[in-house]
């Protein structure tokens, strides 16, 4: 089977994951372990929710490509302090070959020493687990694995391929399906901002706020099931602009979608 990516030195210096299929560039700006390790575990307040949790916490991880998400998230349970709560990561994917290409980069991936060894473990076995972490692989149709999964959500940290190029991970029914496995207080982050993905969340029932900036990206997107556990919600001054005519839409924007975000608790506050 051919090799789908391969590393390469991004215009600022950063090493970064080229899909050779489509020319997608992952984490261009500022590295995959900086955007891991800022964008979703520090966003998410991973370690105070690990201190205050009475049970096991539970991350989905949409998307593992070169493991670096799931592998800051990990790095914090296996610091926590005594008397956290241990973690299950759930991570998602169809194709492990960014994950093989990136362990023979390892500095630049997180993944010297211990963490590669738990990598490797999980691309061979499909789990690694300690005292303070249980790593799993979901290997597949990442849609097809989500009908699959008996695990609730507590975060999900979705790293899909860009709108853009596939447009099929960033619709209504995306989001809507993950919502259903997504726990009382479920948050999500995701590096897009984009108009069409912040429509497909609220209309698949998520309440939505402005994410973290991070590197180029003066903006991204958090989302969650209570409107409480968002920072900065999406305001009615955000909404307003969904009435132009030319307003960016998900493939399978219902026709009422507009009906549908204006009745939104969130714009109502």
């Amino acid at each position: 089977m051919a090799v789908e990516h391969q590393v390469v030195r991004t215009k600022s210096g950063h090493l970064a994951m080229l899909c050779t299929a489509d020319g997608e560039v992952m984490h261009p700006g500022v590295g995959p372990l900086a955007e891991a390790r800022d964008l979703y575990v520090v966003q998410s307040r991973l370690r105070d929710r690990l201190a205050s949790a009475d049970r096991r916490l539970t991350v989905f991880d949409v998307g593992l490509g070169a493991g670096s998400i799931a592998l800051a998230a990990r790095s914090i349970a296996e610091a926590g302090a005594p008397g956290s709560a241990s973690l299950e990561i759930v991570s998602f994917e169809r194709n492990l070959d960014a994950l093989v290409v990136a362990l023979e980069h390892p500095e630049a991936f997180g993944l010297e020493g211990e963490p590669g060894l738990a990598a490797r473990k999980l691309i061979a076995e499909g789990r690694h687990t300690t005292a303070r972490t249980d790593w799993r692989l979901a290997y597949g149709d990442v849609f097809e694995q989500l009908d699959r999964e008996t695990a609730r959500a507590d975060i999900v940290y979705w790293d899909m391929y860009s709108p853009r190029k596939h447009p099929m991970f960033w619709t209504v029914a995306a989001f809507a399906q993950i919502r259903a496995l997504a726990g009382p207080a479920c948050t999500l982050f995701t590096y897009s901002a984009s108009t069409a993905s912040r429509i497909a969340l609220l209309c698949a029932g998520w309440a939505v706020g402005l994410g973290t900036s991070i590197g180029e990206k003066w903006q991204t997107t958090a989302a969650a099931v209570r409107l409480e556990d968002l920072e900065q919600p999406l305001t009615i001054d955000w909404m307003r602009r969904l009435r132009r005519a030319d307003v960016p839409l998900p493939a399978d924007a219902p026709a009422d979608f507009l009906a549908r975000i204006e009745a939104m608790p969130q714009f109502h506050s």
